[in-house]
């Protein structure tokens, strides 16, 4: 099935800006399409779920997907959307983050597929091999220095007042090899990216027309923003990464169930795959009943099953009841750990808990969660502190040992959402037991 491909991507909001009569190809044949990926980390970020999930949902409409990973260009840095160079990397940096890219690219694509496999390449395979005075007679007479000014992303660099090196300047030119190296060995007549990747795109195809004499196509997708203006996929913690190691799948799953009123359709139509029904059907929810966040829910569960697997996801909401639902004295040290690992702590030892134990506005103010006493007093007062989702009446309570998570931790909690853990030391030892 091919011939609703163009309006599915559209529908979902995913076309900013295509060339002409790309829709009437797609409607009628098959294509071999690309996007690129960057390797300047040992992992990619949310903000790549977006291309993947375009080249995966062109694979199921019959087409086939290839995802290149820039061991080449990454060595150089694309200009676009960039106001500064990035530093370069070393070959064997390159080299080290593609095995991780490549794993989690075939999250989403099928490499298996009869017919219309997924595949990777990596641009280092052509262009480490160029040679210089070849290239420059071969391919760069086709570019002229105006045509490489008037882009969009060029342009914006040489207004900073660094300006752009030579370097970046000639990254257009082997994006450009790039597709004219998958037209001949692939056929791939389609790339697709971000619209900030538009210029180096249409150059491409320029180049393919210019000295195969065909034609190629170019489709971009929008940005992503949230409605509150900030850069999808950062966060006070950082970036959101696909790498469990770097972002574990409970914290993933709440970044997407933390997602705004104003941004969860989209994000479902943009990263997952339900259709067009279930989608408009939870759309109907956030304006019945957001307080429900139905539709956040429903986003969590989704792209974490699509980036970790089902086991993750229950695992997820399970540590996300933890936050929200009843006194957690009797859950595992490790496991308070493992829901709250990106939360502020702070050690204290043990003997301040001992006898009569810790006031509660002494333990706010140690942890800074009150600035003083009297500040400890009024939340409390207010209804606003919890240890151990157990919300603290009294403002003369205090904690001793023997309150704590298997007698080593609280859970402190001001208001909907800011934890502090503490953590008790120097804890006498176990007793011996009995002699053998």
């Amino acid at each position: 099935m091919t011939s609703d491909a163009f309006a599915e991507l559209e529908w979902r909001g995913l076309v900013y800006e295509a060339t002409e009569g790309l829709r009437d190809v797609l409607a009628r044949e098959t294509v071999t399409l690309y996007i690129g990926f960057d390797p300047t980390a040992a992992s990619l970020h949310v903000g790549s779920l977006l291309p993947m999930m375009a080249l995966a949902r062109m694979q199921r409409f019959g087409h086939t997907p290839i995802a290149i990973v820039g061991g080449g260009t990454g060595m150089i840095g694309d200009p676009s959307g960039k106001t500064a160079e990035r530093q370069l990397m070393s070959v064997e940096q390159i080299d080290a983050n593609l095995a991780g890219i490549r794993a989690q690219l075939a999250k989403v694509l099928d490499f298996d597929a009869p017919g219309n496999a997924a595949r990777i390449v990596n641009n280092a395979d052509w262009l480490r091999r160029l040679n210089y005075l070849e290239f420059l007679r071969d391919i760069g007479k086709y570019f002229t220095v105006n045509y490489m000014l008037a882009k969009e992303s060029v342009k914006r660099r040489i207004e900073q007042e660094d300006g752009i090196s030579y370097t970046e300047f000639s990254y257009l030119m082997l994006q450009s090899y790039d597709y004219l190296t998958l037209f001949d060995r692939c056929g791939c007549t389609l790339q697709m990216g971000g619209s900030d990747q538009w210029g180096n795109i249409t150059a491409g195809a320029d180049l393919i027309r210019r000295l195969r004499g065909a034609k190629a196509h170019g489709l971009v997708m929008p940005l992503v923003t949230t409605a509150a203006g900030v850069k999808f996929g950062k966060t006070e913690a950082g970036a959101v990464w696909l790498d469990p190691e770097l972002t574990s799948p409970f914290r993933f799953y709440q970044f997407w169930f933390n997602t705004d009123d104003r941004d969860v359709v989209t994000y479902l139509k943009y990263f997952t795959f339900l259709v067009r029904d279930e989608i408009e059907a939870l759309e109907a929810d956030v304006l019945k009943a957001p307080e429900k966040r139905v539709a956040q829910r429903t986003l969590a569960r989704e792209v974490t099953r699509i980036i970790h697997g089902q086991d993750a996801v229950v695992r997820a909401e399970h540590a996300s009841g933890l936050l929200f639902g009843e006194p957690i004295t009797d859950l595992d040290v490790d496991d308070i750990v493992a829901v709250f690992d990106d939360v502020p702590s702070t050690e204290m030892p043990a003997s301040a808990f001992a006898a009569s134990g810790m006031a509660i506005a002494d333990l706010l103010v140690a942890t800074k969660i009150a600035s003083s006493k009297g500040e400890a007093m009024r939340l409390v007062k207010g209804g606003g502190v919890y240890v151990n989702n157990r919300r603290v009446g009294d403002e003369r309570a205090r904690f001793t040992v023997e309150q704590a998570i298997a007698g080593r931790m609280f859970v402190l909690r001001k208001g909907a959402r800011q934890y502090h853990l503490v953590r008790l030391e120097d804890l006498p030892p176990a007793p011996a037991g009995p002699p053998a």
